[in-house]
């Protein structure tokens, strides 16, 4: 950073004023310069070169060879290593196999070669000390891309487009990703190209109408020019309007997410009526806010995921719908469930097997202890525990076991004339579906006389005429 400055040209100060509006590029650091070898990423780098002493940074250049093009390819990496070398800037080279990571993965070319190509510029990230990369995605990228959001139906965030400055998470790694050029078009890149003589690499593929964003590119947008000469403007006016209203949604979302929504662990649970008194619009960044703190991001989050659950708040308890990174949405009676394993939040552990009760005594089973007394009738105290009961001695006797819910169990509960299935007891109760299985239920050799923390049965409670009282208490540990 020793040259002098100099006065930099029309489109330098146009990409220096918009890094400094939207403050991109912090300066004494060391920023990431992604380059391609094609017109926009050579113009950016040229430009962040003219600029470099002003913005107080050092550069460094790097450059994927995704191998998917051969020889061109390679040329691509000989052409940036020695303009990256004319001009005086570092510059680190990789080569990956796209295509066997699309196939490992299962994802359309497009998106392993941005994963392969996002991951690279991390890890060179990390290793120079840098945590900003520049991209050089232009106005006609942004275009394209508001286009594509709302072809595949990604809801109104999607009218943004890109964004000047975001991040990127992946394996850990957090990178901030910079677009000095969004308010350039690819017009003026070539233009500055030319004007310095760059000679870019030409990507045959973009001439390929077999990606979605080249038939957007060469077909879609060309028609619709035709059908109104100034779309690109009305596009971005729309986009800038979008911006605008989901930030401020975004804002009041944040704010009611601290008293609706609590995070324990991997899972984060939200308040199911005050839910669902809120506009539909509050709703959906309310859980694309808690799938974000859950995941780290919201890539390949859809506007279908969000609109899955939307469709499916109203419905009964025990729904659950699969969403991307293995994370569950679950609905259960006074809230909706998020996260990786919602069985989390069970107060109760898994219970597989049968145990025998020590009475009187202390039992120990997995994610339980277990304390039994017998005392006198006149030594009851009233119990406000759910997972402390006392019981007729003289009825349950001393020969009890602990088991989870069997298929035709049925018990009497306390209160209640007839028999009734232990599981449209849990089912009535509403215990929420991902519990009942860790629910012990206690049984004397004659009947089931406990379902743990909810109610016991009639038959076993004590009366006047009870002479000697068992109590029963369970403590997790």
């Amino acid at each position: 950073m020793s040259e002098r400055k100099r006065t930099p040209s029309s489109l330098e100060q146009k990409t220096l004023s918009f890094i400094k509006k939207y403050r991109l590029i912090t300066p004494q650091n060391t920023l990431l310069v992604a380059v391609s070898g094609g017109q926009d990423s050579v113009c950016l780098l040229h430009i962040l070169k003219g600029v470099q002493v002003e913005l107080g940074i050092d550069l460094h250049v790097a450059h994927l060879d995704h191998q998917l093009r051969g020889v061109e390819s390679k040329g691509d990496a000989r052409y940036v290593a020695e303009l990256a070398k004319k001009l005086g800037v570092p510059v680190t080279i990789g080569r990956y196999d796209v295509r066997t990571y699309k196939k490992t993965h299962g994802i359309s070319m497009e998106e392993a070669a941005r994963e392969v190509r996002y991951n690279f510029l991390s890890e060179v990230a990390e290793s120079i000390g840098a945590d900003h990369v520049a991209v050089a995605h232009t106005m006609d990228d942004h275009v394209e891309t508001i286009l594509l959001h709302l072809i595949r139906g990604t809801g109104t965030r999607g009218l943004r487009g890109l964004k000047a400055r975001n991040k990127w998470q992946s394996d850990g790694k957090n990178l901030i990703v910079v677009r000095p050029l969004l308010e350039v078009t690819r017009d003026e890149t070539a233009a500055y190209c030319a004007k310095h003589r760059l000679h870019p690499r030409l990507d045959t593929t973009n001439l390929s109408l077999v990606p979605m964003r080249n038939r957007v590119r060469l077909e879609l947008l060309p028609l619709m020019k035709k059908y109104n000469p100034q779309v690109v403007e009305a596009l971005l006016r729309t986009a800038r309007i979008a911006n605008d209203d989901i930030a401020f949604l975004e804002e009041e979302a944040n704010r009611l997410h601290k008293s609706l929504a609590l995070k324990q662990g991997k899972t984060i649970t939200l308040d199911k009526q005050p839910f669902l008194e809120l506009s539909p619009s509050i709703q959906r960044h309310l859980l694309r806010l808690s799938i974000e703190a859950l995941l780290g991001t919201l890539r390949d989050i859809e506007g279908r995921h969000i609109e899955e659950i939307m469709k499916a708040l109203h419905k009964p308890a025990g729904k659950r719908l699969d969403l991307p990174y293995g994370l569950v949405f679950a609905i259960d009676y006074g809230q909706y469930i998020l996260g990786k394993d919602p069985t989390v939040l069970s107060p109760f552990p898994p219970l597989t097997e049968e145990y025998v009760l020590k009475v009187p005594g202390e039992t120990a089973i997995p994610g339980w202890h277990i304390r039994t007394t017998v005392i006198e009738r006149n030594q009851l105290k009233h119990k406000t525990d759910a997972f402390s009961a006392y019981f007729d001695y003289g009825i349950v006797g001393k020969k009890l076991t602990i088991h989870p819910r069997r298929r035709g169990d049925r018990f009497q509960p306390l209160g209640m004339e007839g028999m009734k299935k232990i599981g449209e007891f849990m089912l009535d109760t509403r215990i929420p579906r991902d519990w009942r299985p860790g629910i012990p239920i206690v049984s004397s050799s004659e009947q089931i006389i406990w379902v743990v923390g909810y109610r016991i049965d009639e038959r076993a409670k004590v009366t006047g005429n009870t002479d000697k009282v068992l109590s029963i208490e369970f403590k997790r540990y």
